[in-house]
């Protein structure tokens, strides 16, 4: 693991043992819309309220073991470069738990630290990927087509590389199965031609600001994907930000090109699974305790080297 804040192993193991890590969000009383492979959202009349579990996903199979303290990483990432990337209009309202609803109030120990308050809006039907270097399934395309979704890419690329400047590749957007690439044409199918104009050039100018704010503290965002959500004439932000599941992180001090480098995300657990027979499909096999706790630590060191603040 790259130098950084993560604790070492043996005080890890103290604190994960000590934590109990939350799969599931019960909130009697409160409408819940919709339960996704991570978050829980709730309807609180004029605002939602989002809940980051700490369920993990891969290979589109969500995992029996929960990773402690992921969801707070997650939502606390996310409110950060909500406040920070502010040139962009987003659904973030406050994740200070002493700011929300008197009802919700005794459930502090379920959301204080892994909740926030959101606006409503009318979410897009894709997602709006950026690559700034080639990895994932953008390889895999660029092996094949020398493209990456229809984005002609220069001749001897390799895995990891660094691209001339960043790339838009929307894709389709599911909370069940795969997420399917697609080019430009076909999202402006879907969402109208000016609205995937705007999404694309706030997609690249939040990739941008983002990329560069955490190449000075020793992370490299390989690539990621935003959601937009309408509300009346504007488009807003939503969902997360810029946070290990939406990104691939990888610490700069390691990063070479022609591998896959090691990273702050899930890709840590994708790599442990890759070494199991399993076809990828459910029930999906148990962590070992190593893994859980080193997965851990990546988020928490990622979170600590973006933000320099206290997990709360």
């Amino acid at each position: 693991m790259a130098n950084g804040s993560a604790c070492p192993t043996n005080v890890t193991a103290t604190i994960v043992s000590a934590m109990q890590a939350l799969s599931d969000i019960k909130l009697p009383g409160t409408k819940k819309l919709r339960s996704g492979k991570v978050r829980e959202v709730f309807d609180l009349g004029d605002t939602l309220l989002f809940v980051v579990s700490d369920r993990l996903s891969a290979f589109d199979v969500i995992l029996p073991d929960p990773i402690p303290y992921k969801g707070a990483v997650l939502n606390q990432i996310s409110a950060f470069w909500f406040q920070k990337l502010d040139f962009a209009r987003n659904h973030f309202i406050t994740a200070d738990f002493d700011e929300f609803p008197q009802s919700l109030r005794a459930f502090r120990d379920q959301l204080a630290g892994r909740s926030m308050l959101v606006k409503k809006t009318e979410p897009l039907s894709i997602e709006c990927v950026v690559r700034g270097y080639l990895a994932g399934s953008g390889w895999k395309d660029y092996q094949q087509t020398g493209s990456v979704c229809g984005v002609k890419l220069p001749d001897g690329l390799q895995l990891a590389s660094k691209l001339p400047g960043p790339i838009f590749t929307p894709s389709t957007k599911s909370d069940v199965g795969h997420d399917l690439n697609i080019d430009l044409a076909e999202a402006g199918g879907m969402v109208g031609a000016e609205l995937i104009e705007l999404a694309r050039d706030l997609s690249l100018e939040l990739y941008q600001a983002g990329r560069e704010y955490a190449a000075a503290r020793g992370i490299i965002i390989a690539d990621t994907k935003f959601e937009f959500g309408r509300l009346g004439d504007e488009l807003l932000l939503i969902d997360e930000c810029l946070t290990p599941d939406s990104s691939r992180f990888w610490p700069a001090d390691e990063y070479r090109v022609g591998i896959s480098p090691p990273s702050f995300d899930k890709q840590f657990v994708r790599d442990y699974l890759e070494t199991l027979d399993w076809d990828k499909t459910p029930p999906a096999p148990h962590l070992p305790r190593e893994i859980i706790e080193k997965t851990s630590a990546k988020y928490r060191e990622a979170f600590s080297r973006l933000t320099g603040g206290k997990l709360e």
